[in-house]
């Protein structure tokens, strides 16, 4: 799995136009929050009971793609989670899996707070919001 900045992961998805973003958050997170334009939603867990399953979330994954081969973004809040995510991926044979690194809102502040510090929103890339 290769880690990259949202800098960097917004340059690959636009070089790679075959290129699949992932966004890993719970379903609410993603359209409240906000997400990168073009991601899907494909939570590693969800509400209430916030359990991952990795074979449902590789199988969802598998429905989006053409191939093993195709380059996989994942993102999530802080890059937590699509860790976990990207190693259920390299497990069932995904060989381009891509860590956005602090994610969509990065980590938290002094006074803990969010997207202050760095992630996709800080460095002031493309998002969308319900």
């Amino acid at each position: 799995m290769k880690h990259l900045s949202p800098r960097q992961s917004w340059d690959l998805l636009q070089a790679k136009s075959d290129a699949v973003l992932v966004d890993v958050r719970m379903e609410i997170e993603s359209l409240y929050v906000g997400r990168p334009p073009r991601a899907i939603n494909i939570p590693w867990y969800e509400f209430p009971n916030f359990e991952s399953d990795a074979v449902v979330f590789v199988q969802a994954v598998e429905r989006e793609v053409a191939s093993k081969d195709q380059t996989i973004v994942l993102i999530c809040r802080s890059g937590s989670r699509t860790l976990d995510a990207g190693e259920a991926l390299v497990r069932a044979g995904f060989t381009q899996v891509v860590n956005v690194v602090n994610g969509f809102e990065g980590d938290l502040d002094a006074n803990d707070h969010r997207s202050t510090v760095n992630g996709w929103r800080f460095d002031g890339l493309p998002w969308e919001q319900m």
